[in-house]
């Protein structure tokens, strides 16, 4: 993948500096800190001040003859230690004018302090090296500048365009060349982006590289601390003194600096997206809970190339027994209260108009009916009773996506008949009956054509009410009295609509076979409409 970090200049360490033409022509020779010579060069400083150390803000290269030096121990090593202090990048040394040879003082305290020590056996005209590391560095730092501007402009169309935050996260993926994750304070993922593989290694061990990249424990919103040395660069989320997650760029390859702007570019577009979208927009929790259950839904992704990312945004894994469920009924917000108030683990989200998938994470001596029972209850508690649908639990992760189906097929199975059925607090495949099997054969065209044969009367003449009233009639298994209450109706008024019902199908209702086949009728068109 191309991406805006080809078009800068490789970062300039101390080695690469020691490499270039001009430099090779002093003969260089490094006596002490060869470990370190892929120090970052910031500048390049031309001093013989023994006291240049307090001059320093960290990253330089230093120029010295060392006139100020010759013939005084003390200096020479307190000078070494000043730069070490100064966290200098390292310190170049022109031999002949003070010193013929490598001080052994300044060589000692520089092996110590771990600062590469450079000496050049040819005379060499300082300025040349300066000339040439700072257009090096002013290049490179334009073009830096450059590509902050460009990811600024491009993630400011986005969301001016009303783009979803996984467009913005696409594009800095995109310059940055490397996974990028988006998490709350409790290091739970709420989103990716990046190359698929990439960022599945990054998410499998996920809470073991977080904790050794920020010091932080499970539960637990700790900076720690670190990182960036691997090419981990985080840039804080927050606005108006609040912190609220962070983005991370996992493995950022090229310079520190360059990942640290790209980070804070990529921080301030998803502050202005969560604001412009207000508290309309779905929180970025629900948005990852939504994406996940809809890949298990859908089967498109194999369940085991999604569990990284369940186990990422923090839902239990190991050792655990999954209970698939699918709500009608309820809004998300209030599923995810009650799961927090009964204190159980999972996933919730919409997954479809009206339904709301639940995914229940529990551990294996745990009783998964009851609990699902107790989810039901408490749910009733909070407001109007719901339709909670389940499939069997599920101790594979495998298992999940089929589980999720089956909930989501008895939720539908009984969603336009819940009001006349009488229906448990959680309903399973064995409650659905005959209803269940026909909308499994929703699709199949000769199913399709039975429904428009039985019901050919009724819709012909398009009369929704006398449906509305067949359904609820058949429902309540032909009980004239409760479909008279729920339609708010006289009994005379109903024989006359069950006759005019009976007079345009030509059939008789009182007959057990005819009704029955009615019935199913009309379960696949309500199947096939719905």
């Amino acid at each position: 993948m191309s991406t805006a970090l080809e078009t800068l200049e490789p970062a300039l360490s101390v080695r690469q500096v020691l490499g270039l033409e001009r430099v090779l022509a002093g003969e260089p020779e490094v006596v002490a800190g060869a470990r370190h010579l892929d120090r970052p060069v910031r500048w390049v400083h031309v001093a013989e001040a023994a006291d240049v150390g307090v001059m320093l803000s960290g990253g330089e290269m230093v120029l010295t003859t060392g006139v100020l030096l010759a013939g005084d121990a003390h200096k020479q090593a307190e000078y070494i230690r000043s730069l070490h202090r100064a966290e200098a990048a390292a310190v170049v040394l022109g031999l002949g004018r003070a010193f013929p040879s490598p001080p052994d003082v300044m060589r000692r305290a520089a092996e110590r302090c771990g600062l590469p020590l450079v000496v050049l056996h040819r005379p060499f005209p300082f300025a040349e090296l300066t000339e040439e590391v700072q257009s090096r560095l002013v290049r490179r730092k334009f073009a830096a500048v450059s590509l902050s501007e460009a990811v600024r402009t491009a993630l400011t169309a986005l969301i001016t365009a009303g783009a979803p935050l996984q467009h913005l996260l696409d594009e800095v993926a995109q310059h940055s060349g490397c996974p990028v994750v988006v998490t709350n304070l409790a290091h739970r993922v709420l989103a990716t982006a990046g190359e698929r593989p990439a960022v599945d290694d990054v998410l499998r061990d996920w809470e073991r590289i977080a904790r050794q990249a920020w010091g932080y424990r499970p539960g637990h919103a700790g900076t720690g601390g670190g990182g960036e040395g691997d090419g981990w660069i985080r840039a804080e989320l927050g606005g108006r003194g609040e912190r609220w997650g962070r983005i991370v760029l996992c493995g950022f390859r090229g310079d520190t600096a360059v990942g640290r702007l790209l980070a804070d570019r990529a921080a301030e577009a998803l502050v202005l997206h969560r604001m412009l979208g207000g508290t309309r927009a779905a929180s970025w929790e629900e948005q990852s809970a939504q994406s996940l259950l809809t890949d298990l839904l859908s089967g498109v992704v194999p369940a085991r190339q999604l569990l990284p990312r369940a186990r990422a945004a923090g839902l239990p894994v190991n050792r655990r027994t999954f209970v698939p469920l699918v709500v009608r009924g309820a809004r998300p917000d209030r599923l995810d209260r009650v799961l927090r108030l009964i204190g159980l683990p999972g996933l919730v989200a919409e997954v479809a108009d009206g339904a709301t998938a639940v995914l229940l994470s529990l551990a294996r001596d745990q009783d998964a009916d009851a609990l699902a029972g107790h989810f039901a209850a408490r749910l009733r508690q909070e407001g109007p009773a719901p339709v909670v649908a389940a499939a069997g639990a599920r101790p594979d992760w495998e298992d999940v996506p089929s589980g999720l189906r089956e909930a989501q097929h008895v939720a539908d199975a009984v969603a336009d008949s819940s009001a006349v059925l009488r229906l448990p607090p959680v309903v399973r495949l064995k409650d659905v009956h005959l209803r269940g099997l026909v909308r499994l054969l929703r699709d199949d065209p000769h199913v399709q054509s039975f429904a428009e044969r039985e019901l050919a009367g009724l819709l012909r003449a398009a009369d929704d009410d006398l449906l509305a009233v067949l359904r609820t009639y058949l429902a309540t298994g032909r009980n004239k009295s409760r479909t008279a209450q729920l339609h708010h109706v006289s009994r005379p008024a109903l024989y006359r609509r069950l006759e005019a019902i009976q007079t345009r199908l030509g059939v008789d209702l009182d007959d057990f076979e005819q009704a029955a086949s009615v019935h199913i009728a009309l379960l696949a068109h309500d199947a096939q409409q719905g």
